[in-house]
């Protein structure tokens, strides 16, 4: 006799669709994070913390962030004090946060805004993605949080919620748009102009939710305020969301960094103010290359007065960029007194090396050189 499918029954629904907000809402009063950018209930959100963490924590997490953030806060307390500020002080401010390009991007916004704004931020979605390093999502998040403007800026916390909520089955990131969509009917209802209008809080409940609750791994969904409607909680499936496409990762880049002392000095040079790690200071080194040998590299060597021949250190430095991983051999000499620079670089105290802007990969590759 033949086998008969039974058909799974989907979970029955015990909230419309237009209480998610309201229960979303009312589960933010109680459990929202205290953070350092964020405006304490009943206060109205400072529009240039709000951009600043924003920025921030593109790609980098919140424990990260803080600190950074205060530091920032208290060497810049307003718009105004970055745009006055130079390139290389906020990319020495920024060094160890990574993703270099939005330090600069960071500066070039806070001088548009104090010379195209007066030092005020646009209020709109179409004004905010007008000013440098401002992209969909970061304006978005600024016009709700800092503005109450009726958008959902969707960051990976929300894409979380809203794919395991809907059981999204289409993978990462083509079905970005489809997310932003569902996420958008879980704005507050009020519009923009509302005396009532939490879009804002909206946002920022979603980001907590998937934050604390709605995690990556084990997800205490029996307190999440959502769960009667979940549907891949109802399916039992809910740590497989959201769905992802397969990850490509690039060939393994090779080089080699120059690590040349004269007395208790480092030589130094700026790299170039666009693409990877643009403007940020670095030892001398190789072009990084997939495929390329220690010979090809070694020959890239700087040229100076008193090095005949250079020490190859043991081992390797590695480091993962976002798109390739990276292998540097280091080489050490030392040169005397009096020697100079070579054309574009310059030497530096090592004792006030942390004050550089110094990459990640460069302090890694500065400690193997120097026997840190």
């Amino acid at each position: 006799m033949p086998s008969i499918p039974i058909r799974q029954k989907k979970p029955t629904s015990h909230t419309a669709d237009h209480d998610r907000p309201a229960l979303l809402l009312a589960w933010y009063d109680r459990h929202r994070r205290r953070l350092p950018w964020r405006a304490l209930p009943g206060e109205r959100a400072d529009a240039y913390r709000v951009w600043l963490s924003e920025i921030m924590l593109q790609q980098t997490g919140v424990k990260t962030v803080g600190p950074y953030f205060e530091k920032f806060l208290g060497r810049w307390p307003d718009v105004a004090a970055m745009a006055q500020a130079s390139l290389d002080d906020v990319l020495r401010m920024w060094a160890g946060l990574g993703y270099y390009s939005r330090a600069r991007n960071l500066h070039a916004c806070a001088v548009a805004v104090l010379r195209d704004h007066g030092g005020v931020f646009p209020d709109s979605e179409e004004g905010l993605r007008a000013l440098p390093g401002i992209g969909p999502y970061t304006a978005s998040a600024i016009a709700a949080i800092a503005f109450d403007r009726h958008t959902m800026p969707v960051d990976g916390n929300i894409e979380r919620v809203v794919s395991r909520l809907y059981a999204v089955e289409e993978p990462l990131p083509q079905v970005k748009p489809r997310i932003q969509q569902l996420a958008a009917t879980l704005l507050d209802d009020a519009r923009a102009g509302d005396e009532k209008s939490r879009a804002g809080d909206s946002a920022q409940a979603l980001m907590d939710l998937g934050a604390s609750i709605c995690t990556p791994k084990k997800p205490a969904c029996a307190l999440c305020p959502l769960n009667e409607d979940c549907l891949a909680r109802a399916r039992g499936d809910q740590d497989t969301f959201p769905r992802k496409a397969p990850k490509k990762s690039g060939a393994l880049r090779r080089g080699a960094a120059f690590v040349v002392t004269r007395g208790e000095e480092l030589l130094v040079r700026s790299r170039a103010e666009k693409g990877l790690l643009g403007s940020m200071t670095e030892v001398p080194g190789s072009d990084w290359l997939a495929g390329q040998d220690d010979e090809a590299a070694r020959a890239q060597a700087p040229t100076l007065n008193g090095v005949a021949r250079w020490h190859r250190k043991a081992g390797v430095v590695t480091h993962v960029f976002t798109h390739f991983p990276l292998e540097l051999v280091i080489y050490t000499a030392q040169v005397a007194a009096g020697t100079r620079a070579p054309k574009g670089m310059r030497w530096v105290p090592i004792a006030t090396l942390a004050d550089e802007a110094l990459p990640n990969v460069m302090r890694k590759a500065i400690a193997h050189g120097l026997g840190l």
